[in-house]
């Protein structure tokens, strides 16, 4: 990431899976400084009007996590854990997931799991 994040860090994910459900509720609690807003782009009331001209869909949102910071910079995938993380104070993962070796395997392993989240629910 090349300029800083502003906050708040709008995170857009998919709350009808568990697994994602339970991430974000972990890191709704460890959300101290208020830094993170948490909408889930799944239910029946999402405004997509906040995706207006930028290219992306609502079933973008859904199949991979998605933020937005305060400038209207959007983040992607693993980017959007590594900011989350590094924004409720869990610096030790952000650090890993920045990791520029690592990046190749985990954004392999981060689509791997995003396209069988809802199967490894089940489990």
């Amino acid at each position: 990431m090349n300029r800083p994040l502003r906050y708040p860090l709008t995170l857009f994910y998919d709350g009808s899976c568990p697994l994602c459900a339970s991430e974000m509720h972990a890191l709704r609690e460890r959300d101290r400084q208020g830094r993170l807003e948490l909408v889930d782009c799944s239910a029946p009331d999402f405004d997509d009007s906040v995706l207006a001209g930028v290219g992306i869909t609502r079933w973008d949102l859904i199949d991979r996590i998605h933020a937005r910071d305060a400038h209207g910079r959007w983040l992607v995938g693993i980017d959007v854990l590594q900011a989350a993380y590094a924004a409720v104070g869990l610096e030790p993962i952000a650090r890993v997931l920045g990791e520029r070796r690592l990046r190749p395997l985990l954004t392999r392993i981060y689509s791997w799991f995003a396209r069988n989240r809802r199967r490894l629910s089940l489990t």
